[in-house]
């Protein structure tokens, strides 16, 4: 009886040890929008080459993310679009600088619905009368807004293109208002346009002054710096860049 219960005791007591070390395995990664699809492959193969480890996925526009951690929510690790959001994480001390590294490219397209018969080809041509409607990200807090509106201003388009933007919350929301034909044209990246080959065609790879590169970094104060630090780690292992790879994206 006494063996008995001190059998129960021990195997409870393992019970506890097993579930307090798979919730120190959890690490919860806030991602921009346009790693949706790759992130969510990522983070299965990351949980099966750590068994006990949790990836818990948060995605939104960059800035969005960026005021969710101001405002206290529990991140453990951060993924920008750009690297002013990043550089702002760094600036209010939410980043140290030694932790944040590129690790992926992106470039800028123009798409239009798949059946669209306005011609469009160039920047220029959506200044066009019959061009009413074009999707392009809020700048104030959406990386894919920032580059678009920087490419138009450098052409000297942003004055004729402005009044017949169509505001999105994030670069997947743009898509999806090409793609289902609401818009006449929109600005997404190369890797979102590639997910929806079927319903929109990319008609421009637009210039810019810099490259598409995706800072990420650990939270400084995360509560699982360990493990924040590892999910980090682990996106510049040969599995990881594969799948990044699989959906477009480049090395930084």
């Amino acid at each position: 009886m006494r063996l008995t219960f001190l059998a129960r005791l021990l195997g409870t007591a393992l019970l506890a040890t097993a579930a307090t070390s798979a919730l120190a395995g959890e690490v919860v990664v806030s991602a921009a929008a346009s790693l949706t699809n790759a992130f969510k492959d990522a983070a299965q193969s990351y949980e099966a080459q750590y068994p006990g480890s949790k990836v818990s996925l948060n995605f939104a526009a960059s800035g969005v993310l960026l005021q969710q951690i101001v405002k206290g929510a529990p991140v453990d690790v951060f993924a920008s679009a750009d690297q002013e959001t990043m550089d702002a994480a760094q600036k209010q001390g939410f980043v140290l600088p030694a932790d944040r590294m590129d690790f992926v490219g992106n470039s800028l397209v123009l798409i239009v619905p798949h059946d669209s018969k306005l011609g469009i080809k160039n920047l220029s041509d959506l200044t066009h009368k019959s061009v009413t409607r074009v999707a392009i990200a809020n700048p104030a807090s959406v990386p894919v807004g920032r580059y678009s509106e920087g490419a138009l201003k450098k052409a000297k388009l942003w004055d004729a293109v402005q009044p017949k933007a169509i505001g999105t919350q994030n670069v997947r929301q743009s898509l999806d208002y090409v793609a289902r034909g609401e818009v006449d044209a929109g600005f997404v990246y190369a890797t979102d346009a590639a997910i929806m080959k079927d319903k929109v065609n990319v008609v421009l790879d637009v210039p810019l002054d810099a490259p598409v590169l995706y800072p990420i970094a650990a939270i400084k104060d995360s509560a699982n710096q360990a493990e924040a630090k590892r999910f980090v780690s682990y996106l510049q292992t040969a599995p990881a860049q594969a799948i990044l790879a699989k959906y477009g994206f480049k090395k930084p």
